[in-house]
């Protein structure tokens, strides 16, 4: 991919033979395609909006490091009929390692510096994947976690695409060297196999992009068969160089046109990879192809430039460096909310293109061309070893001894004041009113772990994901009993399971959570994702007619007051008014009775980190009421729909936020209220048990 070298960029000779090492024409015009890729990327990462789908130079990257590396590696199977394993990691070890390490050594110091001292173990474990080169799999796992997916970018995201083309690379040269042995090194048998292979895997990519897309952006599997597909056009290197010239010069051109529509076209709606990554690797293969047989008008004219050569010769350096410093520098810089303008962003580029340039004189170069590791595999695979055991126990090390937070004194334990307390409620606003102004030293759990606690419905899947339309059957407290509590919404009615399952447990109630990502009670269709979220309206329904099915005693609802109408309506309070009334109407048939929670208070920006950074100055994280109420009109309209259904509603501002002052902190007692930007933290919902207790029990006639 990035990491390929100048000397690399050799076509294989058409007769498939052996040739002296410089006998091969230099292929400049990968070069300058390699500078067109790696300006995509970066573009793209800045903020530049012309170039919104400026990720597929990635793809780009894919493609020309499949043709490139298996163009070397047919050269030494037509040579000598065999591929020295040994040397191939060996040198791909000396080109990639050095270079890689030290972006991983600078970043994890910038991190531990700069960025939130609550996310440092969570940013040590990327490094640790990334030395690993296995950050793909940890990114797509993330990409799934609901409550993970508003967190900032690691500063090691970047890294997973060398962990796709590393694990590539693992299996490719034993598969090439098998099916050359079993064709006899004829060339048409073996782009068979593995002809198969690539449209398997770009099969996959087609459907996981739907099912998964997650795992289908960031998993090799779904990205193997972009660098298949340069394999494949390595295969066929001796036919493209007798292509005409009057045939190979329009190919060129019509391949980098073809990237830079897919650039310039696509965004972060674009379902990717999928068939929309044909676009920018069919593209790549036509230059690539079109470029075995140089013509005086081909794109190579261009992409041959001394000054795009000289910047696909340091892509590799910019690839890495460039990202970290977005990431880190406007932390370090002071910008409150942690991102960089377009200016601030191409100036940081600017600076990561020197620092590129080097570690390619400074590192890269002298280390791989050392004497030392001439013709000495052995040495070389011994200084990757060394070099990512190094990377490793740094991680490691970052991990095991994060940061301190600067803590005060004791706080009362919140869990236990309001359980003993006669009235909760009034000892709760006392709570909230002497809100500590230091972090507390006995916090419960630790700010660093606020985030990573996850209820039974994240842990058991029954928070179902945003694509799903399913009802899973998820119940909770005595599963025999004959009173029926239903828990149903959005994330932010499944913050309230925690203290839900407790009182289950204690009265011996049969909980089942119904909840679904960003699904809002109301009976109005929602923009997700930049399109009508219309497997929330299925989901809706079905859940609803499963609760009817149950005859519950009870059934709390609550659902984000975010997310906008698919359909504006010229009265937005009318319009979430009869969404509600319909909804809350239909769960009534049952015979239930229907609580509704508000939502809750949000805070300003994200709680945790904020704490972390004035950890003995709170009050500068606290939100203060009205403007802790996300959306007032919706407030209103569940309210009246609440009254013309005859539904009960609980308001929990109170519990938030502390009444006379309209304070809403950050921590109360030794518990932070919040895990992220809106939802509360599972030790605070929990802690609320007791004030929350007295209203579902007169629902229920226990009280």
């Amino acid at each position: 991919m990035l990491s390929t070298t100048l000397a690399e960029v050799r076509t294989v000779p058409a007769s498939g033979r052996s040739a002296p090492r410089g006998s091969h024409p230099l292929r400049l015009d990968i070069q300058g395609l390699r500078a067109v890729a790696v300006g995509l990327v970066v573009l793209s990462h800045a903020g530049v909006a012309q170039v919104s789908g400026g990720y597929v130079g990635v793809d780009v990257f894919f493609v020309i490091s499949g043709f490139l590396i298996t163009s070397l590696l047919l050269r030494e199977l037509a040579a000598t009929g065999r591929v020295s394993i040994r040397a191939f990691y060996a040198r791909r070890a000396l080109r990639l390692l050095p270079a890689s390490s030290l972006v991983i050594a600078v970043t994890l110091a910038g991190a531990w510096l700069f960025l939130s001292k609550a996310r440092l173990a969570e940013y040590a474990g990327d490094a640790l994947a990334g030395a690993l080169y296995v950050v793909n799999f940890r990114l797509a796992a993330a990409g799934t976690d609901y409550l993970a997916q508003n967190s900032p970018p690691s500063p090691f995201q970047h890294f997973w695409s060398l962990a796709v083309e590393e694990q590539f690379y693992l299996v490719w040269p034993l598969l090439l060297l098998l099916c050359w042995r079993a064709a006899r090194g004829r060339r048409r048998l073996v782009v068979v196999p593995l002809g198969a292979l690539v449209l398997g895997s770009f099969a996959v990519s087609v459907l996981m992009t739907d099912s998964s897309p997650s795992w289908a952006y960031f998993i090799s599997l779904t990205r193997g068969w972009e660098l298949g597909a340069g394999a494949l056009l390595a295969l066929a290197t001796a036919r493209l160089e007798r292509l005409p010239a009057a045939l190979a010069g329009p190919l060129t051109w019509l391949g980098l046109v073809c990237v830079v529509l897919a650039a310039v076209r696509y965004d972060d709606r674009t379902p990717f990879p999928g068939h929309h990554a044909l676009l920018p690797v069919l593209g790549t293969m036509l230059v690539l192809a079109g470029g075995c047989a140089p013509a005086a008008h081909g794109a190579g004219w261009l992409l041959g430039r001394r000054p795009l050569v000289w910047l696909g010769g340091l892509s590799y350096g910019w690839y890495l460096w460039h990202w970290p410093l977005l990431v880190i520098a406007p932390a370090a810089l002071g910008r409150t909310d942690g991102t960089a303008g377009v200016p601030l962003a191409l100036g940081l580029c600017a600076v990561a293109l020197g620092l590129a340039w080097l570690t390619l004189r400074l590192v890269e170069n002298p280390v791989r061309f050392h004497r030392a590791f001439r013709g000495r595999p052995r040495r070389a695979l011994a200084l990757g070893a060394g070099l990512t055991a190094g990377a490793t126990a740094l991680s490691l090390t970052a991990a095991a001894v994060p940061p301190t937070i600067e803590v005060g004194g004791p706080a009362p334990v919140l869990a236990e004041a309001l359980a003993d307390a006669p009235d909760p409620q009034t000892r709760l606003a006392e709570l909230l009113a002497s809100s500590p102004v230091s972090l507390p030293s006995n916090l419960t759990p630790a700010l660093p772990k606020v985030k990573s606690s996850r209820s039974a419905v994240y842990r058991d899947g029954c928070h179902v994901d945003h694509d799903s339309t399913r009802t899973p059957s998820c119940v909770y407290g005595d599963r025999a009993s004959s009173r029926t509590v239903v828990l149903f919404g959005d994330s932010h009615a499944a913050q309230w399971f925690p203290a839900l399952r407790r009182l289950a447990t204690a009265r011996g109630w049969k909980l089942v959570s119904l909840t679904k990502a960003s699904c809002k009670v109301a009976d109005v269709t929602i923009i997700s994702d930049h399109e009508p979220y219309t497997a929330c309206d299925t989901w809706r329904s079905h859940a609803v007619v499963k609760i009817n099915t149950l005859h519950p005693a009870l059934v709390v609802v609550s659902s984000s007051d975010a997310g906008d109408p698919a359909q504006p309506a010229d009265d937005p309070l009318q319009q979430w008014t009869t969404g509600f009334e319909d909804t809350l109407r239909d769960l009534g048939t049952s015979g239930a009775h229907v609580a509704v929670l508000l939502d809750t208070p949000w805070p300003k920006g994200d709680p945790v980190d904020c704490a972390a950074k004035n950890s003995l100055h709170l009050r500068a994280c606290a939100n203060h009421l009205p403007d802790a109420i996300h959306d007032a009109t919706r407030h209103t309209a569940l309210r009246s729909a609440a009254a013309a259904t005859g539904t009960s509603v609980i308001d929990p501002e109170p519990w938030v936020c502390a009444p006379r002052t309209g304070t809403c902190p950050v921590v109360v007692g030794d518990t932070a209220v919040y895990r992220d930007d809106s939802h509360l933290s599972e030790a605070y919902a929990e802690a609320l048990t007791p004030v929350l207790a007295p209203a579902l029990d007169r629902l229920l006639g226990t009280g």
